[in-house]
């Protein structure tokens, strides 16, 4: 039941994750406004606002002009309702609907690095400032650890970046990927850490395999989303804190 409770909880979560996606980078409303159509502007009615039944019930098409509801609704509200339903089944109570949280912000800010390689500190910010918070609150792991690791995950990083700079005369890392690991570090610990970077190599290393197979260019200079790797590996890593065999 718990982790049937998360999955609903987690698909309005998304629905909510996936109009920020859209609107936020375009310089637009999230919070505010009744929903509508990108395309004709119908104001959305009570059957076209279910989190992902929506979407199947029109077969990804607006009910007025038959134009093609963007499909990133449906892909953000899956992933953040799994999210809450892994979260829930594996830690009830106040663990996981910490460990949810975790992972709906992580989703977001993997988002929107993958497709606009940015990671708005005041989400960033947030993000950490909660992690702090629930170790206040007395969950694990400890304050210290937390603290540790939001000072280590920042200025580790950040290092990292300027060391790149001052050999190579070029920038290597974006100024939020720091913060995000030190993000990271307040909710898992310093001792986490470099499993998160581990993780995230792993899965930088495949998608650029993958994209080479594909037969894309990639080069020594190709962008590649370090925020979206951090966080795709920081909620694996927390799932094993918490209990996931």
């Amino acid at each position: 039941m718990w982790g049937l409770a998360g999955f609903f909880l987690g698909a309005i979560a998304g629905s909510f994750l996936a109009t920020a996606v859209i609107r936020w980078p375009a310089g637009r409303q999230v919070t505010r406004g009744r929903s509508a159509c990108d395309r004709c502007g119908r104001i959305l009615g009570p059957l076209d606002l279910i989190p992902i039944a929506s979407f199947l019930i029109r077969r990804g098409r607006c009910a007025t002009c038959a134009g093609a509801i963007d499909r990133r609704h449906l892909m953000v509200e899956v992933a953040a309702a799994l999210i809450g339903a892994i979260s829930f089944a594996i830690a009830p109570g106040a663990v996981g609907v910490a460990g949810a949280l975790f992972g709906w912000m992580l989703l977001l800010l993997g988002a929107l690095d993958v497709e606009h390689f940015w990671l708005p500190d005041r989400l960033t910010w947030l993000l950490a400032l909660i992690g702090i918070a629930l170790g206040a609150a007395g969950l694990p792991p400890v304050p210290n650890d937390r603290l540790i690791g939001l000072v280590l995950g920042f200025a580790g990083l950040w290092l990292v970046g300027a060391l790149y700079k001052a050999i190579r005369n070029r920038e290597g890392l974006g100024g939020g990927d720091p913060k995000l690991l030190g993000a990271i570090g307040a909710w898992l610990g310093w001792a986490a850490l470099p499993y998160v970077l581990l993780l995230a190599g792993l899965v930088g290393i495949g998608a650029v395999l993958i994209a080479k197979t594909r037969g894309e260019d990639v080069s020594a200079t190709t962008r590649v989303p370090l925020g979206a790797l951090m966080a795709v590996a920081a909620w694996p890593v927390w799932l094993f804190q918490n209990g996931m065999p």
